[in-house]
């Protein structure tokens, strides 16, 4: 099967660990320029940008238009079923596969 587009899926946009890196950076409710979030991570603008994009895209992030400044602040309630899943599934990975643990359904 195909692997889902970056940017229409949330799982594979937050395999990417710049991206997770990011988020975590975004994490505090405030809103952040581009400019704050490459001096704070010490990467690029262009990578920067690239990245808040696809997050953007996938609803993790929203911006905001402050003359000519974009801030960007995360959107912590779209990664609410993620979360959950890996809350939920937490058990599966704990149990060796050739074990007799009890599996969650």
């Amino acid at each position: 099967m195909a692997r889902a587009a970056t940017t229409t899926d949330v799982f594979n946009a937050i395999a990417e660990a710049k991206r997770r890196e990011m988020i975590g950076l975004l994490n505090n409710g405030k809103y952040w320029t581009v400019s704050e979030i490459v001096g704070r991570m010490k990467i690029t603008q262009p990578t920067a940008s690239k990245h808040l994009r696809v997050l953007r895209k996938v609803g993790i992030v929203t911006v905001v238009k402050h003359g000519r400044y974009r801030q960007y602040r995360l959107n912590a309630q779209s990664l609410r079923p993620q979360f959950d899943w890996a809350r939920i599934s937490k058990g599966k990975w704990n149990c060796p596969l050739d074990s007799n643990c009890k599996r969650a359904s």
